[in-house]
């Protein structure tokens, strides 16, 4: 007796009652469906707005972000005051991003994530 293969919908050959290569595709597909859901939601747990930056950036602000929240000593990632305004902190996250702080007393409170250039473009003041 010799076994035919046999075309599936999907347009694959084989000899089961179900096309594996759409299976696993499908898996894959699905696992990464999930993770993208799950980095989306994660957006929803920080407090100030990371959506639009790269994913490097986000990790490393919401890593900074925690360890001042245990400790405010923004020294320990060169963070420097302001000169026109000494009460917000600018903390670089990389050559092109800044995370700006403020001065609470007692803590720091995240405000945003700048590109490097909206940083220096803005005017004293205006922070």
């Amino acid at each position: 007796m010799v076994r035919r293969k046999k075309k599936f919908s999907c347009g694959h050959k084989g000899f089961g009652r179900i096309c594996h290569k759409c299976i696993q595709a499908n898996a894959v597909i699905e696992q990464k469906q999930k993770l993208k859901r799950d980095w989306e939601v994660s957006f929803d747990r920080d407090s100030i707005d990371l959506r639009n930056l790269p994913k490097n950036v986000v990790l490393k602000s919401r890593y900074i972000i925690q360890q001042l929240a245990k400790e405010p000593n923004y020294r320990q990632f060169r963070g420097k005051r302001l000169r026109h305004n000494r009460f917000v902190i600018s903390i670089p996250i990389n050559r092109s991003y800044r995370l700006l702080c403020r001065d609470r007393g007692q803590s720091l409170s995240p405000e945003a994530v700048v590109s490097h250039e909206d940083y220096n473009v803005v005017k004293p003041g205006r922070i």
